[in-house]
């Protein structure tokens, strides 16, 4: 999710374990929490371009790391005077959530998680939430709000807001889940009354509310990709692309491997001026580019240069709007 949503979740957390002990400043070591995780993006200067689709969502997206991080984040907030009167116990839970929280709600994004690393770097992804969705964002705001400004931290109800605003978020982020079960019939539906049989679909959704979404249904040789809305629930129309599967077969063996890993199998090589580009589309949908007799799937791609020593360089481009 967005850097907003991850600090409100926090934010959220914060003031749950911590509002009634430390007051506003649970909230503030929420946002702080809930944040960490996604640190691991200063990490990717370090790396190459294939090197960094495996360190962004990696270990500090882990179950592993939301366990023994917590005890070292527990251990420090012990040596501020915020946290002098909590029990050890208490920031221990407080740290776990926060680390957890940030990973489970990236885990229902299209771009997934590396929940179960070092033992298997398998990308965890629900596709049932934009990347950007005010519609989970506002109430974990509000919630929060509510709570630090209009109670004191000795006050009963102060708990109250907070905690509808976690439950409302939750409860649409259930709604999401049950939601993508009919998207998905709905794609079914319309892939067979077009007469296109196909091994896997792939549905995600593209806009604020869950209304809007793209399916991709994939055959032995194509990507058949569709959008539909539910406001307007006019008939499913699908563009074909090949997805030339030769294409990688030709390239480094390490680099082929990990942008299938990346994309999960649902993505589409083109060739354009003896370059490689490669369409990612369960990370990234944004709609297909038309340019001429040219037609992308979506906007971003990898763009592989092979080399006559046999390397290669690798680069990310981006299409226009037409």
């Amino acid at each position: 999710m967005d850097s907003l949503t991850q600090a409100a979740l926090g934010a959220a957390v914060g003031e749950a374990v911590l509002g009634k002990k430390i007051g506003r400043s649970g909230t503030i070591l929420g946002v702080i929490g809930g944040t960490i995780p996604d640190l691991d993006v200063f990490l990717t200067f370090f790396y190459n371009e294939l090197e960094k689709i495996s360190v962004h969502r990696g270990y500090s997206h882990s179950i592993l790391f939301c366990l023994l991080g917590a005890f070292l984040f527990a251990w420090l907030l012990t040596k501020i005077k915020w946290t002098k009167d909590v029990s050890y116990r208490r920031l221990w839970l407080f740290s776990f959530l926060a680390f957890f929280t940030h990973v489970l709600i990236d885990a229902f994004t299209s771009y997934g998680t590396q929940l179960f690393l070092p033992f298997t770097d398998w990308r965890v992804s629900f596709d049932s939430i934009s990347i950007i969705d005010p519609v989970y964002t506002v109430p974990l705001i509000i919630g929060v709000l509510c709570s630090i400004l209009l109670f004191k931290k000795e006050d009963k109800k102060r708990p109250f807001p907070n905690n509808i605003g976690l439950i409302v978020s939750s409860l649409y982020l259930l709604f999401t889940l049950a939601n993508k079960q009919h998207i998905e019939q709905v794609f079914a539906d319309s892939l067979e009354q077009n007469k296109m049989p196909y091994f896997h679909l792939l549905t995600v959704p593209v806009s604020i509310g869950n209304l809007t979404w793209y399916g991709v249904a994939k055959d032995a040789e194509q990507l058949h990709i569709g959008k539909y809305s539910i406001l307007n629930k006019e008939p499913i129309s699908f563009e074909s692309f090949p997805v030339n599967e030769h294409l990688l077969d030709g390239i480094d063996p390490k680099l082929a491997d990990r942008m299938r890993w990346f994309s999960q199998g649902y993505y589409v090589a083109a060739e354009q001026d003896g370059k490689i580009r490669l369409y990612n589309m369960q990370c990234d949908m944004q709609g297909i580019r038309h340019f001429g007799e040219y037609k992308a799937p979506t906007a971003f791609y990898f763009e592989i240069t092979p080399k006559e020593d046999g390397t290669y360089n690798l680069a990310t481009g981006m299409h226009p709007r037409e």
